[in-house]
C-alpha cells in the first residue's frame, strides 16, 4: 500500500451512497486535504477508524489473557475484544467482549490507554478490569483462557501490538516493576490489532 492510500480496514471501497444510492467517486472537496467518496448528489461517505474495545482482566495480580482460535492472529494471545457496535459505551463494549470471549464476569476500571492502527483503520481503547466471578474457559473466539502472573507473559506469543503495548503500560503501575527501555520492542504498522 502507498503512504498516500487510504486502509480498507472494511473491505472493499464503498461503491454506492448509503444515503440515496447513487454512485461515489473520489474527489477532492475545497479546502480538504484528503479526496473523499462523493455521490452526484453531494454526500459523502466518510471512511473513519473502527473503535476496537477490550480489557486486561486482573485477579490476585495476574492478567488473563486469551489464546486466539480466529484470524486474525489464531493461535496466539491478547487481551479480549473486540468491535465496539452501535448503542453502548466503550466501557459496556469491553465488558461485553471480555465476558464473551473468556466466560469470566468483570468491572471494568481504569483506562490503560488509547492505542492506533492507522493502516488498518483501527483504534484501540484498552481497560484494566477487575474480575468478580465467573471461569476462565474458552468460547467461539477463543481455544483457551488462563492467568499469567507479571513474569509469565508470553511476549513472544502476542497477537497485536496493540496487546503488547497494553501489556507494558498495565505493568508500568504493578507494584515492582518499573518501565525499562527496550531496543527490542518495534512497533509494527501493518499489524491488525
Amino acid at each position: 500500500m502507498e503512504e498516500t492510500e487510504l486502509p480498507l480496514a472494511l473491505g472493499a471501497e464503498p461503491r454506492f451512497c448509503p444515503a440515496c444510492g447513487k454512485p461515489v467517486s473520489e474527489q477532492e472537496l475545497e479546502g480538504d486535504h484528503r479526496p473523499r467518496l462523493v455521490c452526484p448528489e453531494g454526500h459523502v461517505t466518510w471512511r473513519n477508524p473502527r473503535l476496537v474495545v477490550g480489557t486486561l482482566p486482573v485477579r490476585g495480580g495476574r492478567v488473563f489473557l486469551a489464546r486466539r482460535a480466529i484470524e486474525p492472529g489464531a493461535g496466539l494471545w491478547s487481551y479480549p475484544g473486540g468491535f465496539l457496535e452501535l448503542g453502548e459505551s466503550a466501557q459496556e463494549g469491553a465488558r461485553r467482549e471480555t465476558e464473551e470471549e473468556t466466560r469470566l464476569r468483570i468491572e471494568v476500571g481504569r483506562l490503560i490507554g488509547v492505542y492506533s492502527r492507522p493502516r488498518v483503520g483501527i483504534v484501540t481503547l484498552i481497560y484494566e478490569a477487575t474480575v468478580v466471578g465467573g471461569e476462565p474457559l474458552p468460547a467461539a473466539e477463543t481455544s483457551e483462557v488462563r492467568d499469567f502472573g507479571p513474569d509469565q507473559i508470553p511476549w513472544a506469543e502476542l497477537a497485536f501490538t496493540t496487546a503488547e503495548s497494553a501489556l507494558r503500560d498495565w505493568l508500568v503501575t504493578q507494584p515492582g516493576h518499573e518501565p525499562r527501555y527496550r531496543p527490542d520492542l518495534v512497533i509494527r504498522g501493518d499489524d491488525p490489532g
